[in-house]
């Protein structure tokens, strides 16, 4: 694991009201906490037999530096997808050790999801059913039989970038009584229903448009310079994409910070920046 992002200096910012454009955010500098390789210990690796996609699928769980297995109270969970990616590249357990010792969150338990690349990921994550069977049926029964968690989905959240964040979203709106926080950053919202390249796109965003609202919160950022056409010129503009279904998840009343981050792109380090900051946002409420 990588190390050289310790003292990046980071902002954190309270939850705003909804809206689906920029929002003007207060910072509260902080810095990276510097015990790395103590938080990269704390990292349980595991290999589940994946009964909906069968095949061997890797697992991590972080757990916090003073983890009880007999708390008086479960801790908080926080389950992200492309877990090789948020183990160095985004480094979820640095964080959410420097969150805590920042006291702007609680001790977490963190899985992180192994899903591959290319084709085999956005099986995974664009909008696939087999995932959220994966997470119901076998994932998160296996996590609570084995670590102190809650099973209050308004203590848990779910968070990815990319398709990532498209899968976290679906998640939590197929099983909100699992997932009732979402932190998607740039999430592929743009993408039809079960991996699919072609039309309908925007296949969650009419889920949600034409569905009762669930018992979900919602943080979503994407970057501005997101603003161009997918596959190649074929697809929906990005940016406009996210837009539209923040407008979605608004017109139903969700509680949603929706951001556009000025001179943000697609890629891993302005989704870091951005990760402690809906980690705190979405926690704020918590007692």
């Amino acid at each position: 694991m990588r190390t050289n992002c310790v003292a990046l200096s980071l902002c954190l910012t309270a939850t705003l009201p909804s809206a689906a454009t920029a929002q003007q955010h207060r910072p509260i500098p902080f810095r990276m906490n510097p015990r790395a390789h103590s938080a990269a210990a704390r990292l349980q690796a595991v290999t589940l037999v994946d009964s909906a996609y069968h095949r061997a699928r890797r697992i991590w769980i972080y757990t916090p530096r003073d983890y009880a297995a007999n708390a008086p109270q479960p801790y908080p969970l926080l389950v992200a997808f492309d877990g090789v990616e948020y183990q160095d590249t985004m480094p979820l357990p640095l964080i959410l050790d420097t969150l805590r010792a920042a006291g702007k969150a609680p001790a977490f338990v963190a899985v992180l999801i192994d899903n591959g690349g290319g084709a085999e990921r956005i099986a995974d994550l664009g909008n696939a059913a087999k995932m959220i069977d994966f997470l119901g049926r076998q994932l998160m029964p296996w996590v609570r039989a084995h670590y102190r968690v809650t099973d209050d989905p308004a203590r848990v959240i779910i968070t990815g970038s990319s398709a990532g964040g498209l899968a976290a979203a679906f998640a939590a709106f197929e099983r909100p009584d699992l997932f009732g926080n979402v932190l998607a950053q740039s999430g592929a919202f743009w993408r039809g229903a079960e991996a699919s390249n072609g039309p309908p796109y925007e296949w969650l965003t009419s889920q949600v448009a034409g569905s009762p609202k669930r018992d979900i919160r919602f943080f979503v950022d994407v970057g501005k310079l997101e603003d161009h056409a997918t596959l190649g010129g074929a697809g929906p503009n990005f940016l406009e994409a996210t837009r539209r279904f923040c407008d979605a998840l608004i017109a139903k009343k969700y509680p949603i910070t929706c951001s556009e981050i000025h001179e943000a792109q697609h890629a891993p380090q302005y989704w870091m920046v951005r990760l402690p900051m809906g980690i705190v946002a979405l926690t704020s409420h918590w007692h």
